[in-house]
């Protein structure tokens, strides 16, 4: 691609959309290691930016003395943002190439913000992950890491900025990606792709760099491009949370009885047998209509409306699974929250859970552990957790509910907590276990001489 900026953008037809793929991506990393500047980069020589914002940052930038465009100005759309120079709120933006779709999440890099950084990884596919080459792996590295190992992003891509301050050194980005690889594995990611790159000069953002010759990998863009995106939520466990009830009870329709709602994991079939949580009560499909129209399959993400062989006691908030594959339900929750209230959760609150469309009153009975994202220790008993916290926790819920491990899904295997005087969402939780297995790689290399793994297993 040329790196011109007088080329218009040429949108995608519809048919080229309908070909191509999304992928929902998430970049991190902490303050001054430019984020804002290679998202900028990225959308300025993809192409992606229209007229009229380019010339409102060159404006923007001539105003604060600036020789070039700012590009970290595409992103850093606040006010409080552009006068400090520093990402506060999630920044969303979408964008395309020929071969894929894309949404953007700009998380914020200050250890105040990283309650927003689980915001907008919580639904990426990917996370790109900045380190000043400089200051290699730090503290709010390896945090950032930790937030994305939680939230079982599969794919992390290490980026490596500020070469140009380095003098474009392959040892230097060699020592670094070792380091940040070994970290990650031991927290059980399972892809990490590091490259160098320099999101001011452009360098490997988009176009391989001139400066940096040995090295022989992918872009940026390129491996956004080509990435493994599986969405293999179609062969997971087959969940559909009602979310309406549909009666119309017209001279055309006097009997139709459908179960709306968008399918949160796999696909649903006519004549297949089903189990409505949490009643228990069973029945088979009988319709599936889609837009208006019937269809014989169904699966994640599409919202249809389900017609049952039986008349059940049905509402929002209730479940529709195979008959097959039944979740275990329980009024008592295990799980690791991230808090993202300014308030304090406490031991022996009164919250909601809201879990898909379903919300039930709930009591925090235990915080076992706070983790400490720096070194992975564990804090026990901490008795409240605190915005930006990270902790175990033992819920106990008013009515049965029907969660999946988080490893298995992470739409049916999350949460809120929510505070029920306000409305407030307290904390994001994720049920089961904490952090995949570390992979067998990072597990021999990281592993301690005692065969313990303490640290990271909380």
């Amino acid at each position: 691609m040329s790196n011109s900026t007088t080329e218009p953008v040429k949108p995608l037809s519809t048919e080229q959309l309908s070909a191509t793929t999304l992928l929902r991506f998430a970049t991190a990393g902490s303050v001054d290691d430019g984020k804002s500047t290679l998202v900028g980069r990225l959308l300025h020589d993809s192409k992606s930016v229209l007229t009229d914002q380019l010339e409102a940052v060159e404006r923007a930038s001539a105003s604060r003395g600036a020789d070039a465009p700012d590009l970290a100005l595409l992103t850093d759309g606040l006010r409080a943002e552009r006068e400090q120079g520093i990402t506060i709120d999630v920044a969303y933006r979408y964008f395309a190439t020929p071969r894929r779709r894309f949404i953007l999440a700009d998380t914020p890099g200050h250890v105040q913000y990283t309650r927003n950084m689980v915001t907008g990884a919580s639904t990426a596919d990917l996370a790109v992950v900045l380190v000043d080459a400089r200051n290699g792996v730090i503290e709010q590295t390896r945090r950032h890491a930790a937030v994305a190992a939680l939230l079982r992003v599969p794919h992390v891509v290490l980026a490596v900025n500020k070469m140009d301050l380095v003098a474009y050194d392959e040892t230097v980005f060699a020592k670094i990606a070792e380091e940040f690889t070994a970290y990650a594995g031991e927290l059980g990611v399972p892809e990490i792709t590091a490259i160098p790159i320099s999101a001011l000069a452009g360098d490997n953002v988009v176009e391989p760099s001139s400066n940096m010759d040995w090295y022989g990998g992918p872009t940026v863009l390129e491996h956004l491009e080509t990435v493994p995106v599986s969405h293999d939520l179609a062969s997971c466990h087959a969940r559909l949370p009602v979310q309406y009830v549909i009666r119309p009870q017209t001279a055309e329709h006097p009997d139709y009885r459908g179960y709306a709602g968008q399918i949160a994991a796999g696909t649903f079939r006519v004549g297949e047998s089903v189990t409505v949580l949490p009643s228990g009560r069973t029945s088979k499909v009988a319709g599936i209509d889609l837009l208006g129209q019937p269809v014989d399959v169904a699966w994640t993400p599409q919202s249809v409306t389900l017609l049952l062989e039986d008349d059940i006691d049905i509402s929002r908030g209730d479940l529709i699974v195979p008959s097959g594959d039944v979740p275990k339900t329980s009024q008592d929750v295990e799980a690791t929250v991230c808090h993202v209230a300014d308030t304090a959760l406490s031991v022996g609150q009164r919250v909601l859970l809201k879990h898909t469309t379903r919300t039930v009153k709930a009591i925090v009975k235990e915080i076992p552990s706070r983790l400490t994202l720096d070194d992975l220790s564990q804090h026990p008993e901490p008795g409240r957790l605190v915005a930006n916290d990270i902790g175990r926790v033992k819920i106990r819920t008013a009515e049965p509910l029907a969660l999946d491990s988080y490893a298995d899904s992470r739409r049916t295997g999350s949460f809120l907590l929510i505070d029920p005087a306000d409305g407030t969402t307290l904390a994001a939780g994720m049920a089961g276990d904490a952090f995949a297995a570390p992979t067998d790689t990072a597990a021999e290399a990281a592993a301690p001489a005692d065969g313990s793994d303490d640290g990271w297993d909380f």
